[in-house]
């Protein structure tokens, strides 16, 4: 678990085949205190297993599924990640429960400069934009930001100075992929609600929708 609060970037140092997948080799922008062999470290928002640990390097398989669903497949050494380590229980919560299993990809739609604040607007699929609510969080490349308006199919976020200095966000233009990760409350409780009448997030839209008539139907009204 993870709370999207980036630790420093990171930068793939070398990547090669294995098994069907890939295996990277990365040095992390801070030093790993303590490291444990197998702990998890969130690289642009990904859930990675860290291995073979040395000073700041380490090394990390990624599943064929986590190529399918994020744009870690699209990295070339020398690129920047978003390094965040597992949350500890005496750890301030700083932004908000992140599990580092991305659910989409979204694309960079407009980048327009605000004074010293960035508006980004991205495009995101349907099926997943309506976990997205105004004000509401979300995990975009593993950083925890608060969505300033959305639609069906896009959203937007203001990024101050900070942010833009300390991640990846900085270097992103129209047109680049995005990992994103939506609050897994919301998902909770549609599929607890939904109980069995369709799927959430994944393999498209509910064959039911909750609405004020389901939900007075079922007892909640």
């Amino acid at each position: 678990m993870f709370t999207g609060i980036i630790e420093g970037k990171g930068r793939l140092l070398a990547k090669r085949t294995a098994g069907g997948g890939l295996a990277f080799d990365l040095e992390a922008g801070f030093d790993l205190a303590d490291p444990s062999e197998g702990e998890s470290i969130a690289c642009s928002g990904v859930c990675l297993t860290a291995y073979n640990i040395s000073g700041r390097r380490f090394s990390a398989d990624v599943s064929p599924e986590t190529l399918s669903r994020t744009k870690l497949g699209k990295l070339a050494v020398g690129d920047s990640v978003n390094m965040e380590r597992a949350l500890r229980l005496s750890d301030r919560l700083g932004g908000h429960m992140v599990s580092g299993h991305v659910d989409c990809l979204a694309e960079v739609r407009q980048r327009k400069e605000l004074g010293d604040y960035t508006l980004f607007s991205f495009m995101v699929p349907e099926q997943v934009s309506r976990y997205i609510i105004e004000k509401g969080s979300i995990t975009i490349d593993g950083i925890s930001l608060t969505v300033n308006s959305c639609s069906p199919g896009r959203f937007e976020v203001s990024i101050i100075p900070h942010t833009l200095k300390v991640t990846t966000l900085g270097d992103l233009k129209g047109g680049h992929p995005v990992n994103i990760e939506v609050d897994v409350v919301g998902k909770y409780i549609e599929n607890l609600l939904l109980a069995g009448k369709g799927p959430a997030v994944s393999g498209g839209t509910s064959r039911q929708e909750i609405t004020p008539g389901f939900l007075a139907e079922n007892g909640f009204l």
